[in-house]
C-alpha cells in the first residue's frame, strides 16, 4: 500500500583520542590522514619511517650485483630511483646497483610487531549521517535529539548512539584489533535506513552493521606512503618518508522509505483479487488431475448425462402429426355438439 523512495546521504566523521608510545605523543593530526575515497576515514596503527632523505646517488636495497655488468642504466625500471648502471658497495659484504633517488632509500623490512599504535582501539569516532528522501521531501539526521554525549555505541544498550569505539567496531566485525593493527585492513560500517513514514506506523532509525572487506588470505592489510618536507640547516631540501599501515573505515549508507499512496494500494488489491481466481483454477487442476482420488472428486464435481436419456426426453415432449389431427377434429366438433345439446334442452 506504499510508494517507496531510495535514500540520498552525506557523511561527516570526527576521530578523537590521544596515545603515548615510543616517547612520542600521537594526537588526531598524527594518526588521521584525509582519504581520497568518498565516505571513509583512515587511522594509522603502524609506521615505517625513513628520515633525513635528500636527493643524491646511493646504493639500492634489493638489487644485488657482482660487477658493473650486473647493472644497467635505466630510467623506467622497477626501482626506488633512476638506475645509473653502476654496481657499488651497500655494506662491507654486499654490493647493489646504484640509483639516483631520495637517499637513504626505504628499507624492505616488515612492519613492527606489535604495532606502534596498538592502543588506538580506545579511540572514538563520531559519525554524522544526513539522509534525504527527495520524493517525500523528508530529511533526518542519525543523531538523536536528546543525545548523551558520553554514550558509546552498543548493539543492545545503545543501538542509536553515533559515537563508536574503534575496538568495538573491529570486534563487531569478528576481528582482532591487535592483529589487524600490524598490517592494517579495510572495515565497512554499514548504515541501513529502512523507514516507514506513515504517522500510524512511523519508524525511521538507522541500523548499523560491520564487516571486513580486505581478504585475510590474499595480501591482507592496507598501507600507503607520504612524505613530510623541510629544509635542513644548510638549506638543502629534505624529507621524512612515512610508510603508514592502518585501518580504513568505509561508511556505506543504503535504505529506502515507504509512505501510503492510493495508486499502489489499488494495484495491489486488484492483483490480490486476481490471485484468488488463479488459486481456484490451480486447486481444480491439482484435485482433478494430480491426486490419487481424482476420479472420486471428478464424479462429485461433475454430473454426466447419457445421450439416450436426452433423446427420450425430447420425444416425449414433441407431439406427433396423428395426435395433432385428432385433437383438431375434436376441437371442430365440439361446438356443433354443444349446439345440439342446447336445442334439445329448449324443446323439452
Amino acid at each position: 500500500y506504499q510508494e517507496t523512495d531510495e535514500v540520498n546521504s552525506s557523511i561527516r566523521t570526527s576521530v578523537k583520542g590521544v596515545a603515548y608510545t615510543d616517547n612520542r605523543i600521537w594526537d588526531t593530526a598524527e594518526y588521521t590522514i584525509p582519504m581520497q575515497a568518498v565516505n571513509s576515514f583512515f587511522v594509522v596503527t603502524n609506521i615505517i619511517k625513513t628520515e633525513n632523505q635528500i636527493e643524491q646517488r646511493c646504493p639500492e636495497v634489493s638489487m644485488f650485483c657482482d660487477s658493473y655488468l650486473g647493472c644497467i642504466e635505466c630510467i623506467a625500471c622497477f626501482s626506488t630511483g633512476i638506475q645509473t648502471g653502476r654496481c657499488v658497495s651497500y655494506n662491507a659484504t654486499v654490493k647493489t646497483c646504484e640509483v639516483r633517488a631520495w637517499c637513504p632509500v626505504e628499507s624492505t623490512e616488515n612492519p613492527p610487531d606489535p604495532a606502534v599504535l596498538r592502543h588506538s582501539e580506545d579511540f572514538t569516532v563520531l559519525i554524522k549521517n544526513n539522509i534525504h528522501f527527495p520524493k517525500f521531501n523528508y530529511t533526518v539526521l542519525n543523531i538523536p535529539q536528546k543525545l548523551n554525549t558520553s554514550c558509546t555505541y552498543n548493539k543492545n544498550t545503545s543501538p542509536h548512539c553515533p559515537i563508536f569505539r574503534l575496538g568495538d567496531i573491529i570486534q563487531e566485525a569478528k576481528e582482532n584489533f591487535s592483529e589487524m593493527a600490524v598490517k592494517g585492513g579495510i572495515i565497512a560500517i554499514e548504515i541501513n535506513w529502512d523507514c516507514n513514514l506513515d504517522r500510524w506506523f512511523y519508524n525511521c532509525h538507522p541500523e548499523y552493521g560491520f564487516h571486513r572487506l580486505d581478504d585475510k588470505k590474499i595480501k591482507p592489510g592496507f598501507q600507503f606512503r607520504f612524505a613530510k618536507y623541510y629544509k635542513d640547516t644548510n638549506g638543502t631540501e629534505s624529507r621524512t618518508l612515512v610508510k603508514a599501515y592502518g585501518i580504513r573505515f568505509d561508511i556505506i549508507v543504503f535504505g529506502k522509505a515507504g509512505k501510503f499512496d492510493v495508486i499502489p494500494t489499488m494495484i495491489n488489491i486488484g492483483s490480490g483479487l486476481a490471485l484468488f481466481g488463479v488459486a481456484t483454477v490451480l486447486c481444480d487442476i491439482v484435485v482433478l488431475y494430480c491426486m490419487k482420488k481424482r476420479y472420486y472428486y471428478r464424479e462429485k464435481k461433475y454430473k454426466y448425462v447419457e445421450d439416450y436419456e436426452l433423446v427420450s426426453m425430447s420425444e416425449s415432449k414433441v407431439p406427433s402429426s396423428s395426435d395433432s389431427g385428432e385433437s383438431l377434429k375434436e376441437d371442430e366438433e365440439s361446438p356443433h355438439q354443444m349446439g345440439i345439446l342446447n336445442h334439445s334442452f329448449e324443446e323439452t
